[in-house]
């Protein structure tokens, strides 16, 4: 069975639960849920498994803290025997519009301290990562507050669309290839 691992990146903790940078823990509280999974405590990770026509989508939320993410994302890595051209990470991407999602298939850690971490310990920056746009409506200095703060309500609606987006992605990601994914979700305005 081909296998895919599919990282949210987020903080554990209910002070961080709903938050910007946590995005990629709600996109997989939903995916999951979607398929009737269920997360379950794990090394390093929640982590719960889906099936969908074949494949085997492995979803994890690392429990290291975003700082420390590196660490799960190689465990579980190296434990599957995941190539990294079937990882897939959720980041909350402050470069891009809050309209918009961008499917990358390589980059830099663009500043984000989680991709910092899982590129020092994969030592590489070939792995494809999905940018959910959080925008960067924030006065100059005030980063920090902007993404570990909650969504502003009139924000909401266009948040939830894009993360029924986003788990689409995930399915697309898995049953056809990368390319196809970046095509029917990079040009989208939400």
């Amino acid at each position: 069975m081909d296998k895919f691992l599919i990282v949210g990146l987020g903080n554990i903790g209910a002070e961080y639960e709903h938050t910007r940078h946590n995005i990629g823990f709600d996109i997989l509280d939903y995916f999951v849920s979607k398929h009737k999974g269920e997360f379950l405590s794990d090394r390093l990770a929640y982590k719960a498994e889906v099936k969908i026509k074949g494949k085997l989508i492995i979803c994890i939320k690392p429990t290291t803290y975003m700082n420390l993410s590196g660490k799960a994302v190689k465990y579980w890595m190296d434990k599957e025997k995941i190539d990294p051209a079937r990882l897939l990470i959720l980041v909350d991407e402050i470069a891009v519009p809050l309209d918009k999602i961008k499917i990358k298939p390589a980059g830099s850690d663009g500043g984000h301290n989680g991709l910092k971490s899982i590129q020092e310990l994969l030592a590489t920056v070939q792995y494809p990562r999905l940018r959910f746009g959080v925008g960067n409506d924030f006065p100059r200095g005030m980063q920090v507050e902007y993404v570990l703060g909650k969504w502003a309500k009139k924000e909401l609606p266009v948040v939830e669309k894009k993360i029924e987006a986003s788990a689409d992605a995930i399915e697309q990601f898995a049953l056809t290839d990368l390319e196809k994914t970046m095509a029917a979700l990079n040009h989208l305005i939400f």
